[in-house]
């Protein structure tokens, strides 16, 4: 008698994971859409601070006028103030341009990344002068 040798069964194909396996995939977190707000309206940043003569260096990305309200915000800065002197080159001016670098006088002390923005108008609810009760 002969032995019949007994027929392999073909393997079945194992299909691969596209992922990597055992490493996590990372989610992009969505931005926060008041902090791109916070960027979009900024006037310029700060790129360098003199404190013996309380300076500040701005980049601006929109024009600047002297006299006009504007607000200092960053990680450990928040203070508002109205443009009294702005230079460029050590030659006063009264406007800016948008792509400027000029150096103005500040109040308090800034850091560099500081955003430049306009200053919050006041809201009715919000006024100094509330009608007394009584």
């Amino acid at each position: 008698m002969a032995t019949r040798k007994a027929k392999k069964k073909p393997l079945k194909k194992v299909k691969k994971s596209k992922k990597p396996v055992g490493r996590k995939t990372r989610v992009k977190k969505k931005s926060a859409a008041k902090g791109k707000k916070r960027k979009s309206a900024a006037i310029g940043v700060v790129t360098h601070y003199f404190p013996n003569v309380k300076a500040a260096v701005v980049m601006l990305k929109k024009p600047l006028v002297v006299g006009e309200e504007v607000k200092f915000q960053g990680h450990t800065t928040n203070f508002s103030q109205k443009v009294t002197s702005m230079q460029i080159n050590h030659r006063p001016l009264q406007r800016a341009k948008k792509g400027d670098e000029i150096g103005l006088e500040v109040n308090e002390r800034v850091r560099e990344h500081d955003l430049l923005l306009p200053a919050e108008e006041r809201l009715a609810s919000q006024s100094v002068n509330r009608p007394s009760v009584g």
